[in-house]
């Protein structure tokens, strides 16, 4: 099959077909460059939603990839990052190998067709320019030929008539052969252009136009070729990033396959065990006798051995709860009088007493339990002021709960330990430094180095003493913690501690062998530094405000800390509710405020007030 003797005719149609293979190759080049930028946007779309929710460096998310479930999100994260990656390849390589490839291959396909067609437009005009001196010399022939005719029989008509002259007749005959003559020119001239041009006409349908469709059609089928050969490119490309996509998907099953429950709530208990031991039983409160509380009881200032047994049972119920309470509660927890209000004079009737005395199941437990439970709880701030919002962290972590605290201090231990072994090379980087300047003199003067060598010895010190300070905290409070298994405990480090520097706190906490807290210093002093800070802590407080008045029913007078003594029929300000102790807390001026009993006076709230 040739295009040549099956479609000599057909010079305009394959034309046309050509342009055709060449647009499809052009749409094809088109659909592929679409497809790059598609792979292109969808892996920067991966690698955007992988950052998005990578964690950020320094920060609480950080600190939550220690989880096994974590971490597998991180690992699925990183290999989607991987999986974008291969896409940028799928595009890059249909880039250079199909789009580039293909263009430049269009060009060369332009130009060869451009050059058939050309060869093939000048065949045609060299056959039309014979056809053309045929047509011409077959014209003239027949022009001749009727012009001898008529100069024929012009002879013949002058040669028969009787009154024309034999000069005349001469001229007619002559005429005619020269007429004759040219006819006979004409007609070899006109047998040679058709030789020739039947010559020619064989040579362009069997020679030249043959040739010139050959070529095109194997210039066509090269084109055909070349597309099926992209095609299959196209499909390789796509298949060579499978097996790597395939890893990347492998790694995230392995990812999820070691997640590990146990492990993520073992990290739940480090993170968040305070070391406490769980609060004992709640002893029973007989409140059918009359409570009749001693002075060491309810005075601020009760020695050590009298409420050693009401420290311990303090400490194991309710010690965590004083540092969560507000000022304002604090201030009342202090300063609200410690025993039962007295029942009102026997002379009035209780029935005509408003807000009578509160039934003994509805008071709550008593103050002095609090102000101990205030004073053993675990763990002990030192001193008032770190409980200001955004107050400084104690040195020795000692705000944190003691697993907690051990944590931090054995990070900061770590920590210290990279620095001294960062400050010794650098250290020793120096003294090669100084032992190759001793050597060689000109290389450097040795004693520009004494002072920075001095310095780095100096800072290496600084940092062992803080070390050891560090490491005795961290001895301290593992000697207080239960006993652990082998791989939980962790190393204090390269450098132990020799004597342990004194720690001066305004209040320093012990822990008793059963895992209470005792004080090392006495209780007397104790309360006193506190009720300083305190105060100096809660100086600028606001007053509360007045949430209605009351007036009073009988006279009270107040001699224990914290009530105020008032006169029947005063009427005064009320800035704190009853809650539920028999207490009401009133202001008679901006200077004197405090405690009555309920049942002392008819209290008469504004009705928009709020509780406090």
């Amino acid at each position: 099959m040739s295009w040549g003797i099956e479609l000599w005719d057909q010079f305009d149609n394959l034309e046309k077909h050509t342009q055709w293979g060449i647009d499809i190759l052009e749409k094809y080049i088109k659909f592929v460059k679409e497809r790059t930028e598609i792979e292109l946007s969808y892996a920067k779309q991966l690698r955007n939603l992988s950052k998005k929710y990578q964690p950020k460096k320094n920060s609480k998310e950080e600190e939550e990839y220690r989880y096994t479930a974590c971490k597998a999100f991180l690992s699925t994260l990183n290999e989607m990052n991987d999986y974008a990656g291969q896409h940028e390849v799928i595009s890059e390589n249909m880039t250079s190998q199909i789009i580039v490839e293909l263009a430049r291959y269009v060009q060369e396909l332009k130009q060869e067709r451009k050059s058939h067609f050309h060869d093939g437009r000048k065949a045609q005009q060299h056959i039309e320019t014979c056809w053309k001196q045929l047509e011409s010399s077959k014209r003239r022939f027949e022009r001749d030929c009727k012009e001898a005719d008529r100069a024929q029989q012009y002879f013949e008509k002058m040669d028969a008539d009787i009154n024309v002259t034999k000069a005349d007749v001469e001229k007619a005959r002559q005429q005619a052969q020269t007429r004759h003559q040219m006819a006979e020119d004409s007609k070899a001239d006109y047998s040679s252009i058709l030789q020739k041009f039947n010559h020619e006409q064989h040579a362009y349908y069997h020679t030249h136009i043959p040739s010139i469709f050959q070529k095109i059609q194997e210039m066509e089928e090269r084109r055909i070729v070349r597309i099926g050969e992209s095609v299959k490119t196209y499909a390789e490309l796509d298949r060579q990033v499978i097996p790597i996509i395939g890893k990347c998907l492998d790694g995230i099953v392995k990812a999820a396959e070691s997640i590990d429950p146990k492990n993520d709530s073992q990290l739940v208990v480090e993170a968040y065990k305070s070391g406490f031991e769980p609060p004992g039983d709640i002893e029973f409160e007989d409140y059918t006798q009359p409570m009749k509380r001693t002075v060491s009881d309810n005075s601020l200032s009760n020695s050590r051995g009298e409420g050693k047994s009401e420290l311990k049972f303090g400490g194991k119920s309710k010690g965590k709860l004083w540092p969560f309470i507000k000022k304002n509660k604090l201030m009342s927890l202090l300063t609200s009088p410690h025993q039962p209000p007295p029942p009102p004079p026997a002379s009035a009737s209780p029935s005509a007493v408003p807000n009578g005395p509160q039934s003994p199941k509805q008071q709550k437990e008593p103050l002095s339990h609090r102000f101990n439970e205030f004073m053993t709880s675990k763990p002990k701030i030192h001193c008032f002021r770190s409980l200001k919002r955004g107050g400084a962290t104690p040195e020795d972590f000692s705000n944190l709960p003691p697993e907690q605290r051990r944590k931090k201090l054995q990070q900061k231990v770590d920590e210290l330990n990279k620095e001294i072994q960062k400050e010794m090379d650098q250290r020793d980087a120096i003294t090669k430094m100084k032992d190759v300047y001793l050597k060689n003199p000109q290389m450097g003067d040795p004693a520009s180095l004494d002072h920075k060598l001095a310095e780095v010895s100096q800072n290496i010190e600084k940092l062992r003493l803080e070390t050891q300070k560090f490491e005795a905290w961290l001895a301290e409070v593992e000697g207080r913690l239960p006993a652990r298994s082998d791989q939980a405990r962790r190393q204090s480090g390269m450098y132990e501690a020799q004597n342990a520097p004194s720690v001066n706190n305004c209040a320093q906490d012990r822990e008793s062998p059963d895992g209470s807290y005792t004080e090392e210093q006495s209780q007397e002093s104790e309360v006193k530094v506190l009720a300083t800070d305190f105060d100096d802590e809660f100086d600028d407080e606001e007053p509360l405000p007045a949430i209605g008045t009351c007036k009073a029913l009988y006279t009270f007078e107040g001699q224990n800390e914290g009530t105020i003594s008032v006169v029947e029929g005063e009427t005064l300000y009320v800035i704190e509710e009853d809650k539920g102790d028999g207490w009401t807390r009133i202001r008679r001026n901006e200077d004197e405020e405090g405690y009555v009993p309920t049942s002392y006076v008819e209290v008469y709230l504004d009705k928009n007030a709020k509780d406090c």
